[in-house]
């Protein structure tokens, strides 16, 4: 199975630096996610996409890991990713500790039953992902009295835009995702 239409970099080749944040996923995960392997053919920009990953996903404070995992999927899922549904529906059924909560976001994310607070994080990552011009103070509002601060709905945006972009990379790379991530929190650890 071929991973990408465009040229795949051999980890060894890499920039020490990338080596080693790749080195150091690969050994948390057990597995190199081939979307680095992806984009390491362009040191620069997977460098520029770890550190804006890293920034939005890892920082202290906000959305919950959980729930920003939830945007991720929801934001896929609106925008047919295939890798990234498969990627992050993994680490979503991880962090969630729900084996079938990314599968029912992904597929159909208006008629999934999410208490207040996802709901309202659901609702404004696919407004943003599907029809970002049509988001109005009251939609804001709307998320604001389901429990969502400014910060946290700043994360929403931030990580829907993110994941918007990384979704089109893997369309046009026709990324294919990583056997592991299919079984990861759907089934216990040995």
């Amino acid at each position: 199975m071929t991973l990408s239409r465009f040229p795949v970099a051999d980890l060894a080749d890499l920039p020490e630096d990338l080596r080693d944040r790749i080195g150091a996923i690969a050994e948390k995960s057990g597995f190199v996610p081939n979307v680095f392997l992806g984009l390491a053919h362009r040191p620069a920009e997977l460098r520029a996409f770890l550190d804006h990953h890293d920034a939005l996903m890892d920082r202290e404070g906000g959305l919950s890991k959980a729930e920003r995992e939830l945007v991720v999927v929801a934001t896929s899922g609106a925008n047919n990713c295939t890798y990234c549904v498969v990627a992050h529906g993994a680490i979503l059924r991880v962090r969630a500790k729900d084996p079938h909560l990314a599968d029912q976001v992904a597929t159909n994310p208006w008629a999934v039953d999410l208490p207040p607070r996802a709901r309202a994080i659901v609702d404004l990552a696919l407004t943003l992902a599907l029809e970002p011009a049509t988001l109005t103070e009251a939609d804001l509002d709307d998320a604001r009295a389901a429990g969502l601060t400014d910060d946290e709905l700043w994360d929403v945006g931030a990580i829907t835009a993110l994941f918007a972009m990384s979704n089109r990379l893997a369309h046009l790379m026709a990324l294919t995702p990583n056997p592991e991530f299919y079984l990861m929190g759907r089934t216990p650890k040995p």
